[in-house]
Protein backbone atom coordinates (compact mmCIF):
# COMPACT_ATOMS: atom_id res chain seq x y z
CA UNK A 1 0.00 0.00 0.00
CA UNK A 2 1.43 3.38 -1.06
CA UNK A 3 0.75 5.98 1.62
CA UNK A 4 1.43 9.67 1.05
CA UNK A 5 1.48 12.56 3.50
CA UNK A 6 0.43 16.03 2.39
CA UNK A 7 1.64 18.36 5.16
CA UNK A 8 0.84 22.00 5.71
CA UNK A 9 -0.52 24.57 8.09
CA UNK A 10 -3.78 24.82 6.10
CA UNK A 11 -4.70 28.11 7.78
CA UNK A 12 -7.11 27.87 6.05
CA UNK A 13 -7.32 25.10 3.49
CA UNK A 14 -7.95 26.59 0.03
CA UNK A 15 -9.32 25.24 -3.22
CA UNK A 16 -5.70 25.02 -4.41
CA UNK A 17 -4.88 22.69 -1.52
CA UNK A 18 -7.96 20.61 -2.33
CA UNK A 19 -6.85 20.32 -5.94
CA UNK A 20 -3.56 18.81 -4.74
CA UNK A 21 -5.37 16.45 -2.32
CA UNK A 22 -7.74 15.18 -5.02
CA UNK A 23 -4.95 14.55 -7.49
CA UNK A 24 -2.76 12.86 -4.88
CA UNK A 25 -5.71 10.63 -3.95
CA UNK A 26 -5.75 9.36 -7.53
CA UNK A 27 -2.04 8.51 -7.36
CA UNK A 28 -1.77 6.81 -3.95
CA UNK A 29 -3.69 4.19 -2.02
CA UNK A 30 -4.01 6.50 0.96
CA UNK A 31 -3.34 10.20 1.51
CA UNK A 32 -2.98 11.72 4.96
CA UNK A 33 -3.51 15.47 5.08
CA UNK A 34 -1.24 16.36 8.00
CA UNK A 35 -2.07 19.66 9.69
CA UNK A 36 1.07 21.09 11.23
CA UNK A 37 1.23 22.39 14.76
CA UNK A 38 3.58 25.36 14.58
CA UNK A 39 3.94 27.46 17.73
CA UNK A 40 6.14 29.97 15.88
CA UNK A 41 3.19 31.10 13.74
CA UNK A 42 0.08 32.87 14.96
CA UNK A 43 -2.63 31.03 12.99
CA UNK A 44 -6.15 32.36 12.53
CA UNK A 45 -7.56 28.94 13.38
CA UNK A 46 -6.47 26.58 16.16
CA UNK A 47 -5.04 23.24 15.10
CA UNK A 48 -8.31 21.55 16.11
CA UNK A 49 -10.31 24.00 13.99
CA UNK A 50 -7.98 23.48 11.03
CA UNK A 51 -8.24 19.69 11.32
CA UNK A 52 -12.05 19.97 11.43
CA UNK A 53 -12.16 22.34 8.43
CA UNK A 54 -9.87 20.08 6.39
CA UNK A 55 -11.86 16.99 7.37
CA UNK A 56 -15.08 18.67 6.25
CA UNK A 57 -13.48 19.71 2.95
CA UNK A 58 -12.22 16.18 2.11
CA UNK A 59 -15.13 14.16 3.50
CA UNK A 60 -16.11 12.80 0.08
CA UNK A 61 -12.64 11.39 -0.61
CA UNK A 62 -12.70 7.91 0.91
CA UNK A 63 -8.92 7.29 0.73
CA UNK A 64 -8.06 10.61 2.38
CA UNK A 65 -7.72 11.09 6.12
CA UNK A 66 -6.79 14.09 8.24
CA UNK A 67 -4.43 14.21 11.18
CA UNK A 68 -2.29 16.71 13.04
CA UNK A 69 1.43 16.49 13.58
CA UNK A 70 4.17 18.23 15.48
CA UNK A 71 7.90 17.83 15.07
CA UNK A 72 9.87 16.46 12.16
CA UNK A 73 7.84 15.56 9.11
CA UNK A 74 9.97 12.53 8.25
CA UNK A 75 9.44 11.07 11.72
CA UNK A 76 5.70 11.57 11.35
CA UNK A 77 5.77 9.97 7.88
CA UNK A 78 7.69 6.98 9.27
CA UNK A 79 5.13 6.53 12.07
CA UNK A 80 2.34 6.55 9.48
CA UNK A 81 4.28 4.15 7.20
CA UNK A 82 4.21 6.75 4.43
CA UNK A 83 6.85 6.55 1.72
CA UNK A 84 5.92 9.80 -0.03
CA UNK A 85 5.54 13.44 0.94
CA UNK A 86 3.36 15.49 -1.41
CA UNK A 87 4.05 19.18 -1.84
CA UNK A 88 2.14 21.65 -3.97
CA UNK A 89 3.77 24.26 -6.15
CA UNK A 90 1.98 27.36 -7.39
CA UNK A 91 4.85 29.12 -9.11
CA UNK A 92 8.58 28.96 -9.69
CA UNK A 93 9.02 31.14 -6.60
CA UNK A 94 7.73 28.25 -4.43
CA UNK A 95 10.22 25.80 -5.90
CA UNK A 96 13.46 26.95 -4.23
CA UNK A 97 12.04 26.76 -0.71
CA UNK A 98 10.27 23.45 -1.37
CA UNK A 99 13.36 21.99 -3.05
CA UNK A 100 15.50 22.79 0.00
CA UNK A 101 12.94 21.17 2.30
CA UNK A 102 12.82 18.08 0.10
CA UNK A 103 16.61 17.77 0.12
CA UNK A 104 16.73 18.11 3.91
CA UNK A 105 14.00 15.50 4.32
CA UNK A 106 15.88 13.17 1.96
CA UNK A 107 19.03 13.62 4.08
CA UNK A 108 17.05 12.81 7.23
CA UNK A 109 15.38 9.76 5.67
CA UNK A 110 16.32 8.63 2.17
CA UNK A 111 13.41 6.17 2.12
CA UNK A 112 10.82 8.93 1.97
CA UNK A 113 10.41 10.59 -1.42
CA UNK A 114 9.00 14.04 -2.04
CA UNK A 115 6.86 14.66 -5.08
CA UNK A 116 5.77 18.06 -6.30
CA UNK A 117 2.37 18.63 -7.85
CA UNK A 118 1.68 21.83 -9.72
CA UNK A 119 -1.66 23.41 -8.92
CA UNK A 120 -4.10 23.96 -11.73
CA UNK A 121 -3.76 27.33 -13.44
CA UNK A 122 -6.88 28.74 -11.81
CA UNK A 123 -5.36 28.23 -8.35
CA UNK A 124 -1.82 29.50 -8.89
CA UNK A 125 -2.49 32.89 -7.33
CA UNK A 126 -4.35 31.64 -4.24
CA UNK A 127 -2.57 31.66 -0.90
CA UNK A 128 -4.02 31.20 2.57
CA UNK A 129 -2.46 34.48 3.66
CA UNK A 130 -4.10 36.45 0.86
CA UNK A 131 -7.46 34.76 1.38
CA UNK A 132 -7.40 35.75 5.05
CA UNK A 133 -6.52 39.33 4.17
CA UNK A 134 -9.28 39.78 1.61
CA UNK A 135 -11.85 38.10 3.84
CA UNK A 136 -10.88 40.36 6.73
CA UNK A 137 -11.48 43.34 4.43
CA UNK A 138 -14.95 42.06 3.65
CA UNK A 139 -14.41 40.70 0.12
CA UNK A 140 -16.03 37.54 -1.22
CA UNK A 141 -13.73 34.51 -0.88
CA UNK A 142 -16.14 31.84 -2.15
CA UNK A 143 -14.03 31.22 -5.27
CA UNK A 144 -10.95 30.49 -3.17
CA UNK A 145 -12.03 28.27 -0.27
CA UNK A 146 -14.64 25.60 0.51
CA UNK A 147 -17.96 26.88 1.91
CA UNK A 148 -17.29 25.65 5.42
CA UNK A 149 -14.01 27.53 5.48
CA UNK A 150 -15.68 30.69 4.20
CA UNK A 151 -18.30 30.46 6.97
CA UNK A 152 -15.61 29.89 9.60
CA UNK A 153 -13.58 32.84 8.34
CA UNK A 154 -16.65 35.11 8.37
CA UNK A 155 -17.19 33.99 11.96
CA UNK A 156 -13.65 35.00 12.89
CA UNK A 157 -13.70 38.30 10.99
CA UNK A 158 -17.39 39.20 11.31
CA UNK A 159 -16.85 42.10 13.67
CA UNK A 160 -13.43 42.99 12.29
CA UNK A 161 -14.47 43.55 8.67
CA UNK A 162 -13.79 47.01 7.31
CA UNK A 163 -15.81 46.82 4.09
Amino acid sequence: MKIAVYPGSFDPITNGHLDIVRRAAQMFDRVIVAVAVNDAKAPLFTVDERVQLVAEAVKGLRTVSVDEFDGLLVEYARRKRASVVVRGLRAVSDFEFEFQLALMNRKLDSGIETIFLMTKDEYTFISSRQVKEICQLGANVSDFVPRGVERAMRGKFGSKRLG
